[in-house]
């Protein structure tokens, strides 16, 4: 079993989370009108799933936005921020920072997310929420990068991820 840390202690997680080359889980998760999507019936080519706490923390929110901002730059690919927030408190948090280049999904319904991707913290004050994570699928619905940022109140690796989405996006 895996787990993260939070200010120096460590916390448990659900499993090992999906590794690169292995096919990527689909999940239904909840957008701002509570209607339902899913990864591989509702979105095609390259796909950046950003597993986050919450946006309700300031580690969660800049990554959004630096996400927001990356992404915005590329064509062909989508951002999805997931959470357990629920989505008319992430719908609130992308009107009021300009946030418009990534979708927000809410995992609140049906934990979808978090029990296929095993990023589930078992334990702690964030017991029950995601732990941060960003994975890049790509259009064969493989995943091709896997994070799970060690420490929950760290950002993950940008420019690692940039240059995978780069290199998809030229294939």
């Amino acid at each position: 079993m895996s787990s993260v840390t939070l200010m120096g202690k460590s916390y448990s997680i659900k499993g090992d989370i999906p590794a690169v080359g292995e096919e990527a889980p689909d999940f239904t998760f909840v957008v701002k009108d509570f209607s339902e999507r899913s990864l591989i019936d509702d979105f095609e080519g390259v796909r950046v799933l950003i597993a986050v706490p919450s946006v309700d923390t300031s580690v969660c929110r800049k990554e959004a936005r630096r996400f927001n901002e990356e992404l915005g730059k590329r064509k062909g690919v989508t951002g999805i921020v997931i959470s357990k927030d629920l989505p008319y408190a992430m719908n609130r948090f992308c009107e009021g920072d300009g946030i418009t280049n990534v979708i927000t999904g809410s995992d609140y319904r049906y934990n979808d997310f978090i029990q296929e991707y095993n990023t589930e913290i078992l334990s702690g004050p964030m017991k029950g929420l995601s732990a941060r994570a960003v994975f890049v699928v790509g259009p064969n619905q493989r995943i091709e990068y896997a994070e799970l940022v060690p420490d929950i109140g760290q950002e993950p690796d940008y420019e690692q991820i940039m240059q995978v989405v780069d290199e998809l996006l030229e294939a």
